[in-house]
């Protein structure tokens, strides 16, 4: 016979899952739910890694849908991170309807987000990190995988200056970086020179003297153990960003640098070697394999955020998420020169559970404040949820795209497959900040030009093969462009030049010719020069002359090849 209590869990699970939004339920589930256990770890050897990435300028607690569509190809095709929904609970024995559901998945976002939720928030991660090091003690290294500066209208307009004095409270040891670069170079010196702490890329040269431009390694000490920490920016930065903004230096995998940089630590006496990446984890996985000597790779870029490690040869690889909804906990037992053991846990930080640090709160207060009464503007409602996160177009790059063809009076749109931009529940205003945490880039302008069929069929096939290269050394940028006004068919499994088919016009149904011009519409051109409105400010005015948007899902791509 079912107890009281259960009756009452079942109850509330039922009416969360039916979209229920009562304070009651979300009492009991934030009941549920304490700072205690989200802590809870049993201690294991002598080295703690604690590792935040892809954080994208966001200070504030928030919702933030994972993906739906995570596909591999080759020999990542069904392996973590590419899993996703039910498949993803499977996996990993994540219970359907918990606080692990929400958190890591896209299954019953919208309840579950009523049910638990904001999460994240620096000021909660400060509390875990302190948390951690009270218990640790002289055994913990706190890594930044990069991606920390950007994504936000605050480090927009302060060119990042909101995230490093946040930053700076929690004392990293090591950063790496990626979209930190966007701010161009004379900035980024300026602001490494005073970070405290190394800004680490072992693959960026000085394109004049091929010389290194960066420091490649840093070596600390922590539980007795020697720990050289190897840090590796995005490989590719001058292809997915505008080159023009950082002209001098350099970029790429250099898988003979990182494995030649192992082997300088080890002779140097490291008994742990770290890679702190931004590489995107099918590149560490591919790293992983054929370097000799990483024990741990830290990865980032793809804002994958898995419960456990995944182990390549003698290689730890750990995906720590984005947005600031994680921090990874990794304990290392290290002795003779090499790992014996591991215990790993990825802590989703529930803004309701979590305490907030005191002195994180009042820095983050100070720095948001300049931009505080603008950014909570409400610019229209919507009805649907709205998220980006995925391989194709989300419904907030379809309001991006809806905004370009109405705004620019366009045939189609184009909008690039960034990962980085928070979710907004139906029901909810639509505020600036949640505009701006879709769009706040340093080259947002607006573009309206004649592509004929046969070059947007280049684009978007190109694009189409930094994703799904099947050789991860291949895989260039993010996801998918999203795409307005345009359906089309995409094989994943084809080779390059060969994945795109039956492109047409949404409006009229008909066949894009090839030889045609049509009017397109896009932003975040890499091109110098780019002249034409922001593209928060196209959105803007979208939702001001609409007020209230409704999104269904995309069904204008046709997958195959998966």
């Amino acid at each position: 016979m079912i107890s009281r209590r259960e009756f009452i869990q079942v109850a509330a699970a039922a009416a969360a899952l039916a979209g229920g939004s009562g304070s009651w339920s979300r009492a009991f589930a934030q009941q549920k739910l304490t700072q205690k256990e989200l802590l809870a770890f049993e201690p294991l050897g002598n080295v703690t890694l604690v590792h935040v990435t892809d954080i994208h300028g966001q200070l504030m607690p928030l919702y933030f849908r994972e993906p739906s569509t995570n596909l591999g190809v080759g020999d990542a095709r069904g392996q973590p991170p590419h899993v996703t929904g039910k498949e993803f609970l499977a996996r990993f024995g994540v219970a359907p309807g918990s606080s692990a559901a929400y958190a890591l998945t896209s299954e019953d976002f919208e309840a579950l987000a009523r049910t638990y939720g904001r999460i994240g928030g620096l000021d909660r991660a400060a509390t875990v990190i302190n948390a951690i090091r009270a218990e640790r003690g002289d055994k913990v290294a706190l890594l930044d995988g990069g991606d920390t500066w950007q994504g936000s209208w605050s480090s927009l307009k302060t060119r990042g200056q909101d995230m490093i004095d946040c930053m700076a409270l929690l004392q990293p040891d090591a950063m790496t970086g990626h979209w930190e670069f966007t701010y161009g170079t004379d900035r980024v010196k300026e602001a490494i020179s005073s970070l405290g702490f190394p800004f680490l890329g072992l693959n960026i040269r000085d394109a004049e003297w091929n010389e290194a431009a960066f420091e490649a390694s840093t070596m600390i000490e922590r539980g007795g153990v020697k720990i050289a920490v190897l840090g590796q920016a995005f490989p590719y930065t001058p292809v997915a960003n505008p080159r023009w903004m950082i002209p001098n230096w350099s970029f790429g995998v250099r898988e003979e640098d990182v494995q030649a940089q192992v082997v300088k630590a080890r002779k140097a006496g490291a008994q742990l070697v770290v890679l702190l990446s931004h590489n995107g984890f099918d590149v560490d996985r591919k790293l992983a394999s054929r370097v000799k000597g990483i024990d741990v790779i830290l990865t980032g870029h793809t804002h994958d955020a898995l419960p456990e490690a995944v182990k390549v040869g003698r290689t730890l690889l750990i995906a720590s998420g984005s947005s600031g909804k994680f921090v990874s906990r990794l304990d290392l037992d290290v002795r003779d020169g090499e790992v014996k053991g591991y215990r790993y846990k990825l802590i989703p930080l529930f803004s309701d559970v979590i305490a907030p640090d005191a002195a994180m709160a009042a820095k983050i207060a100070e720095v948001r404040r300049p931009f505080a009464a603008d950014l909570a503007r409400p610019l229209g409602k919507t009805e649907s949820l709205l998220y980006r996160r995925g391989n194709f177009n989300g419904t907030f790059d379809d309001l991006i795209c809806q905004a370009l063809l109405q705004e620019r009076d366009a045939e189609i749109a184009l909008s690039p497959g960034f990962r980085w931009g928070t979710s907004v529940l139906p029901g909810q205003d639509i505020t600036f900040e949640d505009v701006t945490n879709a769009t706040a880039i340093t080259y947002p302008a607006v573009y309206r030009m004649g592509m004929t069929g046969t070059r947007l069929k280049e684009i978007i096939e190109d694009v189409a093969d930094n994703l799904f290269n099947v050789d991860p050394y291949y895989q260039q940028g993010g996801d998918m462009v999203r795409i307005g006004g345009l359906s089309y068919a995409i094989d994943i499994a084809k080779p390059q030049g060969q994945r795109i088919s039956d492109m047409r016009l949404m409006k009229t149904g008909a066949p894009v010719d090839p030889a045609k011009e049509y009017q397109v519409a896009g932003w975040a051109s890499v091109n110098e020069g780019t002249q034409g409105p922001a593209i928060w400010d196209v959105v803007s005015d979208y939702l001001k002359r609409q007020k209230t948007v409704r999104l269904e899902p995309n069904r204008a791509v046709k997958v195959s090849g998966v």
